[in-house]
């Protein structure tokens, strides 16, 4: 399986598709899938297939070895005239997204090590924060060391900030968070504590990013359905 890590230094592609129905749904990972099983493009290390729970969509988690080898797929012919216009058709929004990992963190049970596949049955929560170009680097912090406070919440597993570099169909700086929870039940019991009885390093992290956000986020949570890498 993919491993998350902040010291490997490769390129981070996620690709974050919204549509507007479960057929829609269904097709978009019928047709990742295929890209993924058939996928030898060179300097591309793995991706992993993540389906839509709270909203329709699917988001695709694709490790590269560089900009250059990703933006070689960009300009050939078959990205061009086939994989754009087959999903041009099933969606309502495309963001192609490349980042680099800034910050990790895992429960204890982890040790350190984040992966991702289906063998994992994590129940992942992904945001697209857009802030500031100054506020960017705020914004890691908040979202990485300043969550430390995580390690010790119920249910928790992993988490994953990523640094926006560049994207198409998204305007404008972002961070992302990415991270994985025992259950549905788990991340939901943390996201709708109680303002009086959350923790104080948790108010403060949530102030900060605030303070830098130049637009609306987006969320959803998902499950990942299929993944493979390089070689497989």
């Amino acid at each position: 399986m993919p491993i998350i890590s902040a010291e490997d230094k490769h390129l981070t592609v996620l690709n974050l598709f919204t549509t507007d129905t479960p057929e829609k749904q269904d097709k978009l990972i019928e047709e990742m899938t295929k890209i993924v099983d058939a996928a030898t493009y060179e300097g591309w290390m793995s991706s992993t297939v993540h389906s839509g729970v709270d909203s329709y969509g699917t988001l695709n988690f694709i490790q590269w070895r560089s900009g250059e080898d990703l933006e070689k797929r960009y300009a050939g012919e078959e990205f061009k005239h086939r994989t754009l216009p087959v999903f041009g058709e099933i969606t309502t929004s495309i963001r192609l997204m490349q980042n680099e990992v800034a910050h990790t963190l895992t429960s204890d049970a982890l040790g350190g090590k984040i992966e991702i596949g289906p063998e994992v049955d994590a129940y992942t929560v992904f945001t697209v924060f857009p802030v500031t170009p100054q506020g960017q680097e705020e914004a890691l912090d908040a979202l990485g060391p300043g969550q430390a406070f995580l390690a010790q919440v119920p249910g928790f597993r992993a988490h994953v900030v990523l640094k926006g570099l560049r994207a198409r169909g998204l305007e404008g700086t972002f961070v992302i968070s990415y991270s994985q929870w025992d259950s549905k039940q788990a991340w939901e019991t943390y996201r709708d504590q109680a303002p009086q009885d959350q923790d104080e390093a948790r108010k403060a992290a949530v102030g900060r990013v605030r303070a830098v956000v130049a637009g609306q986020p987006y969320s959803n949570t998902y499950q990942v359905v299929h993944t493979r890498s390089a070689g497989q």
